[in-house]
């Protein structure tokens, strides 16, 4: 899924060059020593902050070692991260091992899964699509028709109705990005195997790795929605990515055939010609091209697994942007021709100053004042809300010395989180992106004497959300806006105005 609301932001930022991780953590490196100067890195870590808003985490890998790793305050090192579409890599990689295993072959027919899910006279088209074509995101459709499949509306099994789809043209002739392909390829996997996704990934896959506690959502029909859903952490991802890099060889051992991992990140669909563009430069099984010989597993908002084989560099990153393309061109710029052939000489000074940069990585907090006169007013009462669409029912706000704690009470329940002034505080749990709580992290401050403002990042998930309470007699106006949202949804929900139900 290319290119959800929520609330969030918090606490300070770790980093650490030499530490180890628990699990199988690569090693630590200083960049010098695998042919990457410190200043490199310190240029491309303030090039994301400058260009782009706003990365959460990244992690570069050369040579199998840890050169740099830095995680923006309120993001922690330890915080799984919403993938959205490099799940698509994920799924595509228990295809390949499904397939190593005899349970099913690429070239089989998407029909023979499903029988029972089929149209009562199937066109030829929608017969001769085959599980590589699912890969390839060339099934064939049309983006107007695909349009009409929903993984939260309607009724009966997703199989059924991807199926009921027409196919205007032959398979593997027509490439056209979709999520729905990928869920039918996690369909298949919990067909071929007899277990879902997670399930049949975690042996595989996830344990080797050292990914600790994925989660994968999941749809009305209990399966692994595939194309999106995954979260893991970034040195999860740095591990995937790593692993691909040696072809699928761990510690020794082939968890993922050479073969497989050659053919799922080389072109297999055309996708354009545009030779400036790393969205032209073709397809593979649930993979991207990119331009420079490269390759990555992406997701919206900025989730990347970038691959550089001739480099001998992995390089992950989260973040919460609509400038896709220009985290990767920081990356072209400053990773892609800093690299060298050899070790380089120590240099101390730059690695402390790369050091000290990466340990002091924080997000911009709530500008604004302390306090105001109003504080004391508002105070401990509460808001009430008509019905809205956000399910908002109530807001409290308690302001103390250092911030002020929000609670809100959506569908029934009530959650809260602390914002800190000129800080994150994490901890606190709200309605996010989806309407379900979501972990968060808050600051907030004055913006002008009737009006207190909170920057909020759920950080699980690329989003923050700015709420703004302006205060207006026994009147509570309530104004929220998102930094990203999937297609064409608003992200600014409308205006809500509560009002007062308890006085001093």
């Amino acid at each position: 899924m290319k290119k959800g609301i929520a609330l969030a932001t918090a606490l300070l930022s770790t980093v650490t060059l030499a530490s180890a991780a628990e699990g199988p953590a690569l090693p630590r490196s200083s960049p010098e020593a695998q042919g990457i100067s410190s200043s490199t890195l310190l240029a491309f870590v303030n090039a994301l902050e400058e260009k782009i808003d706003a990365v959460h985490s990244v992690m570069v890998l050369r040579h199998g070692h840890v050169v740099g790793e830095g995680f923006w305050s309120p993001y922690a090192k330890d915080d799984p991260h919403m993938l959205y579409s490099l799940s698509k890599s994920f799924t595509s990689t228990a295809v390949g091992l499904a397939a190593a295993e005899g349970k099913l072959s690429i070239d089989d027919t998407v029909l023979q899964y499903f029988p029972e899910d089929a149209p009562a006279e199937p066109s030829a088209n929608l017969k001769g699509m085959r599980i590589r074509d699912l890969l390839a995101m060339s099934t064939g459709q049309h983006a107007d028709d695909m349009q009409k499949f929903s993984f939260t509306n309607g009724e009966g099994r997703l199989t059924k109705a991807f199926l009921g789809l027409p196919v205007a043209h032959k398979p593997g002739t027509l490439f056209w990005y979709n999520t729905p392909a990928t869920y039918m390829l996690s369909a298949v996997v919990h067909k071929a195997t007899g277990q879902d996704l997670m399930d049949y990934l975690r042996p595989r896959l996830f344990e080797p790795l050292g990914i600790a506690n994925p989660t994968w959502e999941k749809s009305r029909d209990g399966i692994s929605v595939g194309g999106f859903g995954l979260k893991i952490r970034t040195q999860d991802i740095a591990h995937f990515g790593q692993l691909f890099l040696q072809k699928g060889q761990w510690q020794g051992k082939e968890l993922v055939p050479a073969a497989w991992i050659a053919a799922a990140t080389s072109r297999q669909a055309s996708n354009g010609s545009s030779p400036t563009s790393d969205w032209d430069q073709g397809y593979g099984y649930q993979f991207w091209r990119c331009r420079h010989g490269l390759y990555r597993g992406d997701g919206a908002f900025g989730q990347f697994c970038i691959v550089m084989p001739e480099q001998d560099v992995v390089v992950a990153i989260t973040s919460g942007t609509r400038d896709l393309q220009g985290v990767m061109n920081v990356v072209w710029d400053h990773i892609l021709g800093g690299v060298k052939t050899g070790a380089l000489p120590a240099d101390e000074a730059a690695k402390a100053t790369l050091d000290k940069k990466l340990a002091g990585l924080v997000l911009k907090t709530q500008e604004g004042r302390p306090t105001s006169p109003k504080a004391a007013k508002v105070s401990g009462r509460t808001w009430t809300f008509p019905a809205n669409d956000e399910k908002v029912e109530s807001v409290r706000l308690d302001f103390g010395r250092d911030g002020a704690t929000i609670v809100v009470t959506s569908a029934g329940k009530p959650a809260q989180a602390a914002c800190g002034f000129q800080t994150w505080k994490r901890g606190g749990v709200l309605p996010g992106y989806d309407g379900q709580p979501q972990a968060v992290a808050g600051s907030g401050a004055w913006t002008d004497d009737e009006t207190y403002t909170a920057r909020l990042y759920f950080h699980e998930t690329p989003y923050r959300q700015t709420a703004t309470f302006r205060f207006a007699g026994d009147a509570l106006v309530l104004d929220r806006e998102q930094n990203v949202a999937i297609g064409d949804a608003p992200t600014k929900p409308p205006t809500l105005v509560g009002r007062l139900v308890t006085k001093r």
